[in-house]
């Protein structure tokens, strides 16, 4: 079938729902034989009126439509702007606000600020394949920047036991040098905590790089382990962390240019984002819509789990 390969194709293309109905439907059932979510069963029924299948399994809720079993599951917004949405999110380097998805779609802000989330939650790629070569490991701080304080709260922040990367997350990364990242939020910078997000992400033996923070000390053991100090020099021939630094100042140019305002609670969504758009930074953008719309099954994200109503079972999901 033939795809979109620009946003201005994406938008026109998929304006036609029988065009969103071919596409999901390969998708979904490469073979062309449909089946239903619920029991597998072929013996469904097209309502073209209703937009949706009929199985005639022995089963609750016999109807079920494209959505059903995907991150865009009971949403009343159509695929004429899912598709669209998605597209707009993948392709935007530093991220789009749920006000542009608000104001270019037509849907309600809060809607479109739902909408990047569940299709943030497509774009995970839980992995258990671990990094190796040469692969660097740093931290970094996020959170409100000083200079954007009220005068009483940046002096508080700035008297602080932590001065000021008092009340910010503090995210990890390894950096598989010409691949992948891995990033996540951490609680503390301790040992503990970095070196079993380091061995749980990179191969033993590979060549590791990090700065001279005492919490790395040690991994030398496992690793061929070199470190840079950064109150002598940035790089020393290949010892250096600028392919982490690089990811970071990607990371906090969406956030603090696009999102402006990121909660902790939401933090590991736009990591995850980030970390999706740099490691599939080489595909085109029809290429990485591909990757994300073939992640949309079997994901789902409610409205409650997502303001932290119930627990949401996609942060165990993600790997170390």
């Amino acid at each position: 079938m033939e795809t979109p390969d620009t946003l201005q194709q994406a938008i026109v293309w998929f304006s036609d729902f029988e065009h969103c109905r071919q596409f999901m439907m390969e998708l979904r059932w490469p073979d062309g034989v449909v089946k239903c979510p619920r029991c597998a069963s072929d013996k469904v029924f097209w309502i073209a009126k209703e937009r949706v299948w009929k199985c005639y399994g022995k089963h609750d809720h016999a109807k079920f439509s494209l959505k059903t079993g995907t991150t865009f599951e009971d949403s009343p917004i159509p695929l004429e702007k899912w598709l669209p949405a998605t597209w707009l999110i993948i392709s935007c380097k530093n991220g789009i606000s749920s006000y542009e998805v608000h104001r270019a779609l037509g849907v309600t802000q809060k809607s479109a600020w739902f909408m990047l989330h569940r299709i943030r939650l497509a774009m995970q790629s839980g992995t258990f394949e671990k990094l190796d070569g040469h692969v660097e490991v740093d931290e970094t701080f996020i959170g409100a920047k000083a200079r954007n304080m009220h005068g009483e709260v940046k002096a508080r922040r700035l008297q602080g036991r932590r001065g000021g990367t008092q009340g910010k997350a503090i995210v990890a990364a390894v950096l598989e040098r010409g691949g992948k990242v891995r990033a996540k939020v951490v609680d503390r910078r301790k040992k503990k905590d970095l070196q079993a997000f380091v061995r749980a992400n990179v191969e033993l033996k590979a060549a590791l790089y990090s700065d001279a923070l005492k919490s790395y000390d040690g991994l030398s053991e496992d690793y061929a382990h070199q470190v840079i100090d950064h109150a002598i020099a940035y790089v020393d021939g290949n010892v250096h962390t600028n392919g982490c630094e690089n990811f970071w100042s990607l990371l906090k140019r969406g956030i603090h240019g696009t999102y402006v305002s990121v909660e902790p609670y939401h933090l590991f969504r736009y990591i995850d984002e980030q970390a999706f758009r740099f490691n599939e930074r080489k595909l085109t953008d029809a290429d990485r819509f591909a990757i994300v719309m073939r992640q949309i099954v079997g994901k789902r994200l409610t409205w409650n789990e997502l303001i932290g109503k119930v627990e949401t079972p996609e942060s165990s999901m993600r790997p170390a």
